[in-house]
């Protein structure tokens, strides 16, 4: 996989726990997207460094460090320069969430990875 497509599938999978938990509480207006969405991402791109993920996007280590990075990270942001607070019940939903999404869709693609057939060098 790409770095591209990797960065790509990361930020697709905040996106999405972003918006389904707004659809569920709130208005998804661009103001609440955005403003929830960036303490995440924010976190998402420091993890992404942080493992060098671009070289190995594998579910272990890089994907458990990408998801706790994302996940402690955002909602550190988030309480730190936002005036949200996070309660318990928002903590483990967002862990839940993000690990499912994060390395979920690494889960998928490495057992593709291991089912596709494998090209002989020329």
């Amino acid at each position: 996989m790409t770095p591209l497509r990797v960065t790509a599938a990361d930020v697709l999978c905040v996106l999405v726990f972003v918006l389904v938990g707004l659809r569920s509480h709130e208005s998804l207006t661009a103001g609440a997207v955005l403003g929830t969405l960036w303490p995440f991402l924010l976190a998402l791109v420091v993890s992404e460094v942080l493992v060098r993920v671009w070289r190995s996007p594998r579910l272990l280590p890089s994907g458990l460090v990408v998801w706790g990075t994302t996940w402690v990270g955002g909602l550190l942001l988030r309480l730190l320069l936002t005036e949200d607070t996070a309660r318990l019940p928002f903590v483990v939903v967002t862990a839940l969430t993000l690990a499912v999404l994060l390395l979920g869709w690494r889960l998928v693609a490495t057992a593709v990875d291991r089912r596709a057939p494998r090209r002989a060098a020329a």
